[in-house]
Protein backbone atom coordinates (compact mmCIF):
# COMPACT_ATOMS: atom_id res chain seq x y z
CA UNK A 1 0.00 0.00 0.00
CA UNK A 2 1.14 3.32 -0.41
CA UNK A 3 0.16 6.47 0.92
CA UNK A 4 -3.28 5.73 0.62
CA UNK A 5 -5.80 9.13 2.16
CA UNK A 6 -2.84 11.68 1.25
CA UNK A 7 -4.92 13.99 -0.63
CA UNK A 8 -8.46 12.92 1.31
CA UNK A 9 -9.00 16.05 2.38
CA UNK A 10 -8.30 17.93 -1.32
CA UNK A 11 -10.70 15.60 -2.85
CA UNK A 12 -13.24 17.07 -0.62
CA UNK A 13 -12.38 20.22 -1.67
CA UNK A 14 -11.32 20.50 -5.65
CA UNK A 15 -12.18 17.07 -6.96
CA UNK A 16 -12.02 13.44 -7.09
CA UNK A 17 -9.58 11.05 -9.28
CA UNK A 18 -10.59 7.09 -7.94
CA UNK A 19 -7.77 4.35 -7.93
CA UNK A 20 -9.56 0.71 -8.71
CA UNK A 21 -8.00 -2.60 -8.53
CA UNK A 22 -9.05 -5.33 -10.81
CA UNK A 23 -11.05 -8.97 -9.34
CA UNK A 24 -7.71 -10.85 -7.47
CA UNK A 25 -5.69 -7.07 -7.24
CA UNK A 26 -5.17 -5.59 -4.25
CA UNK A 27 -6.47 -2.51 -5.03
CA UNK A 28 -5.04 0.42 -2.66
CA UNK A 29 -8.86 2.45 -2.61
CA UNK A 30 -5.93 5.50 -2.81
CA UNK A 31 -6.89 9.15 -3.51
CA UNK A 32 -4.44 12.15 -4.29
CA UNK A 33 -5.39 14.66 -5.66
CA UNK A 34 -3.72 18.51 -6.38
CA UNK A 35 -5.68 19.80 -9.09
CA UNK A 36 -8.85 18.62 -10.56
CA UNK A 37 -9.92 16.08 -13.41
CA UNK A 38 -13.61 15.95 -13.95
CA UNK A 39 -14.86 18.95 -15.59
CA UNK A 40 -16.79 21.49 -14.13
CA UNK A 41 -20.84 21.11 -14.40
CA UNK A 42 -19.42 17.18 -15.34
CA UNK A 43 -20.80 14.41 -13.75
CA UNK A 44 -18.68 13.49 -10.52
CA UNK A 45 -16.80 10.70 -12.01
CA UNK A 46 -15.72 9.92 -15.79
CA UNK A 47 -14.19 6.53 -15.82
CA UNK A 48 -11.11 6.24 -18.07
CA UNK A 49 -9.78 2.96 -19.31
CA UNK A 50 -7.49 1.33 -21.70
CA UNK A 51 -10.16 1.36 -24.44
CA UNK A 52 -10.84 4.69 -24.13
CA UNK A 53 -7.40 6.87 -22.58
CA UNK A 54 -4.70 4.35 -23.22
CA UNK A 55 -4.32 3.52 -19.70
CA UNK A 56 -1.37 1.04 -18.83
CA UNK A 57 -3.81 -1.54 -17.59
CA UNK A 58 -7.30 -1.12 -16.06
CA UNK A 59 -6.19 -2.29 -12.31
CA UNK A 60 -4.94 1.29 -11.32
CA UNK A 61 -3.59 0.95 -7.97
CA UNK A 62 -2.53 4.48 -6.82
CA UNK A 63 -3.04 8.06 -8.51
CA UNK A 64 -1.49 11.63 -7.92
CA UNK A 65 -2.57 15.05 -9.86
CA UNK A 66 -1.11 17.95 -9.64
CA UNK A 67 -3.29 21.12 -11.91
CA UNK A 68 -3.94 19.05 -15.55
CA UNK A 69 -1.15 16.37 -14.96
CA UNK A 70 -2.60 13.06 -13.69
CA UNK A 71 -0.32 10.20 -12.68
CA UNK A 72 -2.09 6.63 -12.45
CA UNK A 73 -0.14 3.57 -11.48
CA UNK A 74 -0.89 0.42 -12.57
CA UNK A 75 -0.97 -3.22 -12.02
CA UNK A 76 0.70 -4.55 -14.88
CA UNK A 77 0.84 -1.71 -17.41
CA UNK A 78 3.39 0.63 -15.90
CA UNK A 79 3.41 4.47 -14.99
CA UNK A 80 0.26 6.01 -16.53
CA UNK A 81 0.72 10.00 -17.44
CA UNK A 82 -1.58 12.67 -18.95
CA UNK A 83 -1.47 15.95 -19.61
CA UNK A 84 -4.86 16.77 -20.09
CA UNK A 85 -6.48 16.21 -16.78
CA UNK A 86 -6.98 12.34 -17.77
CA UNK A 87 -8.44 12.49 -20.91
CA UNK A 88 -5.86 10.52 -22.79
CA UNK A 89 -2.86 8.59 -21.08
CA UNK A 90 1.02 7.72 -22.23
CA UNK A 91 2.09 4.60 -20.29
CA UNK A 92 5.96 4.43 -19.18
CA UNK A 93 7.34 1.54 -18.73
CA UNK A 94 10.18 -1.23 -18.01
CA UNK A 95 10.73 -1.12 -22.09
CA UNK A 96 10.18 2.62 -23.40
CA UNK A 97 11.30 4.47 -20.20
CA UNK A 98 13.37 1.98 -17.88
CA UNK A 99 11.09 1.54 -15.11
CA UNK A 100 11.99 -0.82 -12.32
CA UNK A 101 8.82 -2.81 -13.11
CA UNK A 102 5.56 -2.53 -14.98
CA UNK A 103 3.64 -3.31 -11.55
CA UNK A 104 3.58 -0.05 -9.90
CA UNK A 105 2.26 0.56 -6.46
CA UNK A 106 2.14 3.68 -5.88
CA UNK A 107 3.38 7.40 -7.48
CA UNK A 108 4.08 11.13 -6.10
CA UNK A 109 5.74 14.09 -8.05
CA UNK A 110 7.14 17.48 -7.61
CA UNK A 111 6.78 19.79 -10.09
CA UNK A 112 9.27 17.61 -12.92
CA UNK A 113 10.68 14.75 -10.52
CA UNK A 114 8.30 12.41 -10.31
CA UNK A 115 8.37 9.08 -8.08
CA UNK A 116 6.98 5.50 -8.79
CA UNK A 117 7.02 2.87 -6.31
CA UNK A 118 7.28 -0.60 -8.12
CA UNK A 119 7.28 -3.97 -7.40
CA UNK A 120 11.32 -4.02 -8.12
CA UNK A 121 12.26 -0.72 -6.54
CA UNK A 122 11.95 3.24 -6.59
CA UNK A 123 12.11 4.56 -9.64
CA UNK A 124 12.45 8.32 -10.21
CA UNK A 125 12.66 10.68 -13.30
CA UNK A 126 13.65 13.99 -13.49
CA UNK A 127 12.17 15.04 -16.68
CA UNK A 128 8.10 15.01 -15.65
CA UNK A 129 7.90 10.36 -16.25
CA UNK A 130 9.87 10.85 -19.55
CA UNK A 131 12.67 8.04 -18.29
CA UNK A 132 13.54 7.34 -15.14
CA UNK A 133 16.36 5.66 -13.18
CA UNK A 134 15.43 2.85 -10.68
CA UNK A 135 16.75 2.66 -6.67
CA UNK A 136 16.90 -0.91 -5.03
CA UNK A 137 18.49 -2.38 -2.06
CA UNK A 138 22.21 -1.42 -3.95
CA UNK A 139 21.32 1.86 -2.63
CA UNK A 140 20.08 1.27 0.23
CA UNK A 141 16.39 0.56 0.30
CA UNK A 142 15.12 -2.11 2.70
CA UNK A 143 13.39 -4.15 -0.13
CA UNK A 144 13.08 -4.18 -3.78
CA UNK A 145 9.19 -4.31 -2.98
CA UNK A 146 8.26 -0.75 -2.60
CA UNK A 147 4.56 0.05 -1.58
CA UNK A 148 4.84 3.98 -1.08
CA UNK A 149 6.47 6.97 -1.50
CA UNK A 150 6.45 10.20 -0.51
CA UNK A 151 8.65 13.27 -0.96
CA UNK A 152 9.39 16.68 1.23
CA UNK A 153 12.06 18.64 -0.67
CA UNK A 154 15.40 16.64 -1.06
CA UNK A 155 13.91 14.18 1.93
CA UNK A 156 12.83 10.77 0.18
CA UNK A 157 10.62 8.26 1.49
CA UNK A 158 10.22 4.65 0.64
CA UNK A 159 7.52 2.52 2.27
CA UNK A 160 9.20 -0.95 1.81
CA UNK A 161 8.84 -5.05 2.61
CA UNK A 162 6.08 -7.61 2.22
CA UNK A 163 5.02 -10.40 4.54
CA UNK A 164 7.95 -12.81 3.78
CA UNK A 165 10.88 -10.45 3.57
CA UNK A 166 10.51 -7.80 5.69
CA UNK A 167 11.97 -4.40 4.64
CA UNK A 168 11.28 -0.69 6.75
CA UNK A 169 10.96 3.02 5.62
CA UNK A 170 13.82 3.76 3.70
CA UNK A 171 15.15 7.52 3.63
CA UNK A 172 16.93 9.39 1.64
CA UNK A 173 18.27 12.99 2.18
CA UNK A 174 19.77 13.23 -0.73
CA UNK A 175 16.67 13.23 -3.48
CA UNK A 176 16.92 9.50 -3.28
CA UNK A 177 20.03 8.96 -4.69
CA UNK A 178 21.02 6.53 -1.88
CA UNK A 179 19.41 5.86 1.49
CA UNK A 180 19.22 4.70 4.76
CA UNK A 181 16.82 2.00 6.12
CA UNK A 182 14.62 2.45 9.10
CA UNK A 183 13.08 -0.58 11.31
CA UNK A 184 11.81 -1.78 13.92
CA UNK A 185 15.02 -1.42 15.84
CA UNK A 186 14.30 2.61 15.28
CA UNK A 187 11.06 2.33 16.67
CA UNK A 188 8.77 1.41 13.38
CA UNK A 189 5.93 -1.43 14.19
CA UNK A 190 6.86 -3.37 11.78
CA UNK A 191 9.26 -3.66 9.14
CA UNK A 192 6.39 -4.22 6.97
CA UNK A 193 5.71 -0.30 6.03
CA UNK A 194 3.06 0.11 3.64
CA UNK A 195 2.60 3.70 3.29
CA UNK A 196 3.93 6.99 3.84
CA UNK A 197 3.64 10.59 4.02
CA UNK A 198 5.42 13.28 5.63
CA UNK A 199 4.67 17.26 6.98
CA UNK A 200 7.94 18.98 7.09
CA UNK A 201 10.36 16.95 9.90
CA UNK A 202 7.29 14.87 10.73
CA UNK A 203 6.82 11.17 9.20
CA UNK A 204 3.58 9.28 9.49
CA UNK A 205 5.12 5.20 8.87
CA UNK A 206 1.86 3.25 7.84
CA UNK A 207 3.07 -0.78 9.00
CA UNK A 208 1.72 -3.87 9.68
CA UNK A 209 2.20 -3.32 13.56
CA UNK A 210 0.69 0.17 13.95
CA UNK A 211 1.18 4.02 13.11
CA UNK A 212 4.96 4.81 13.71
CA UNK A 213 5.67 8.64 13.69
CA UNK A 214 8.99 10.57 13.31
CA UNK A 215 9.29 13.91 14.36
CA UNK A 216 13.14 13.67 13.10
CA UNK A 217 12.79 13.58 9.61
CA UNK A 218 12.68 9.55 10.01
CA UNK A 219 15.77 8.98 11.86
CA UNK A 220 13.38 7.80 14.75
CA UNK A 221 9.89 6.47 15.72
CA UNK A 222 7.15 6.18 18.35
CA UNK A 223 4.76 3.66 17.32
CA UNK A 224 1.00 4.59 17.92
CA UNK A 225 -1.48 1.61 17.38
CA UNK A 226 -4.83 3.56 17.11
CA UNK A 227 -7.46 2.00 18.72
CA UNK A 228 -7.98 -1.79 19.43
CA UNK A 229 -9.97 -5.10 18.43
CA UNK A 230 -7.63 -5.78 15.56
CA UNK A 231 -3.83 -6.42 14.69
CA UNK A 232 -2.11 -3.11 14.02
CA UNK A 233 -2.59 -3.26 10.50
CA UNK A 234 -2.46 0.35 8.98
CA UNK A 235 -2.46 0.78 4.93
CA UNK A 236 -2.50 4.48 4.71
CA UNK A 237 -2.03 7.29 6.60
CA UNK A 238 -2.73 11.21 6.13
CA UNK A 239 -2.42 14.06 8.08
CA UNK A 240 -3.63 17.80 8.26
CA UNK A 241 -2.36 20.16 10.69
CA UNK A 242 -2.77 18.29 14.20
CA UNK A 243 -5.02 15.87 12.44
CA UNK A 244 -4.08 12.49 11.82
CA UNK A 245 -6.51 9.51 9.06
CA UNK A 246 -5.16 5.95 9.63
CA UNK A 247 -6.65 3.67 7.23
CA UNK A 248 -6.68 0.01 8.80
CA UNK A 249 -6.90 -3.65 8.10
CA UNK A 250 -10.20 -4.45 9.31
CA UNK A 251 -10.94 -1.51 11.94
CA UNK A 252 -11.94 1.00 9.85
CA UNK A 253 -10.67 4.76 9.67
CA UNK A 254 -8.99 6.45 12.73
CA UNK A 255 -9.37 9.89 13.18
CA UNK A 256 -7.02 11.32 16.32
CA UNK A 257 -5.17 14.54 17.30
CA UNK A 258 -1.59 14.97 17.57
CA UNK A 259 -1.05 17.07 20.40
Amino acid sequence: MAHALSGVLSTLLVGVVLATGAVGVPAKAQVSVAGHVTPRGAMPFTNRTVANSGLGSDAVVGVYATDDTVYAATNGGGLSISSNSGVAFTSRTVANSRLGSDQVTDVYAEGSVVYAATRNGLSISFNGGSTFSNRTTVEGLGSNIVNGVYAVGSMVYAATGDLVGGGGLSVSANGGTTFTNRTTADGLGSNLVQGVYAVGSTVYAATAGGLSISTDSGATFTNRIPGIGYGGDVLGVFASGSTVYAATGGGGLYIFCLL
